[in-house]
């Protein structure tokens, strides 16, 4: 167990709104498609994937509607090992939906959310058997702006007497929080978190001039015990306390950039559930990323394992001339 925050036995419990997602075959703009693939698509669920592709176990908790879309997010999501039981099923609403539009710019993404079961989560799903035992609780800042009461939710679950400690993915999606401000909201969350990951460009649109680089953003969010800050396809640079480790990036074929955020997230906790040391679990991040870059869909698969242990063991220099394809 980690070294860098005291953390008991026991599952990662990720929980928020995994939707169906719709995407051109072959990828090309939404709007000359003649088919559509048929996938999932959800950042704490994907989170939940790559912990169990790590062997750590993995459990994510929400809701679907029932629908087909509902029950082949459950079964997708559970294929991938990871434990489903506390998923639950809203006869009354739907399954969220999304559209991914590429194009010259990068991928447009499309939202059929509002209404749907996960957004009607309330904080009550806490006292959820499937929360009891938990190492780790991971939320995401998508949460909090789909409703009033999953906003609730996360307040809640970060309340001072939380029974387990709490990672936060500020995740800001603008398109979420229309008449809304997102950027009092989601520092106050992160804040009280234990571990945060943002990355710099995000904290720059949430919080202006004040985000020049990754020092800034700490001194804007001082109080989780890790913070993660990503600078895209340069370097990450986690905050321990009063110490300060920074890995640069490894460069990677990218297909599409969705989804990487979410691949860095469990990377980075399962070296932190590991034990491993804090330039290795940046380390681990970035090659679980490179899962991500690989592939179209979210969800790609990790580099070989002896890829994974030899550049986690590899002195700076081979890591900084490494490349993943």
């Amino acid at each position: 167990m980690s070294t860098l925050l005291p953390l008991r036995p026991g599952p990662v419990v990720c929980v928020g709104e995994t939707m169906a997602a719709l995407a051109p075959e072959p990828l090309g703009p939404l709007e000359d498609a003649d088919l559509l693939r048929a996938d999932i698509a959800g950042a704490e669920s994907n989170v939940a994937l790559y912990l169990a592709d790590h062997g750590i176990p993995a459990r994510w908790v929400s809701a679907v509607g029932d629908d087909p879309f509902g029950r082949r997010v459950r079964d997708r999501v559970a294929a991938g090992g990871v434990d489903v039981s506390g998923v639950r099923t809203d006869p009354e609403r739907p399954t969220g939906l999304l559209l991914k539009d590429p194009g010259e710019h990068g991928t447009r993404v499309h939202y059929h959310r509002r209404g749907s079961a996960a957004s009607a989560l309330t904080p009550d799903l806490l006292d959820d058997p499937a929360l009891a035992g938990a190492a780790l609780l991971h939320l995401s800042g998508i949460t909090p702006a789909l409703s009033p009461s999953c906003h609730a939710l996360v307040e809640r679950a970060l309340r001072p007497d939380r029974p387990c400690p709490v990672s936060f993915d500020v995740n800001h999606r603008p398109g979420l929080w229309t008449g809304r401000c997102a950027a009092d909201v989601l520092r106050s969350l992160a804040d009280r978190a234990d571990i945060v990951l943002v990355g710099l460009d995000e904290a720059q649109a949430l919080w202006g001039e004040a985000v020049t680089d990754a020092l800034t953003v700490r001194e804007l969010l001082p109080g989780p015990r890790i913070l993660v800050v990503k600078d895209g396809a340069r370097e990450a640079t986690a905050f321990v306390g009063t110490d300060t480790h920074t890995v640069p990036a490894l460069t990677a074929r990218v297909a599409e950039p969705v989804g990487a955020g979410d691949a860095f997230a469990a990377g980075f906790l399962s070296g932190l559930l590991r034990g491993l040391s804090a330039e290795q679990a940046l380390r681990l991040g970035h090659l679980t990323a490179a899962s991500a870059l690989r592939v179209a869909a979210d969800h790609g698969p990790l580099p070989a394992p002896a890829v994974i242990t030899t550049l986690l063991a590899a002195d700076d220099e081979t890591w900084r001339a490494a490349r993943i394809d």
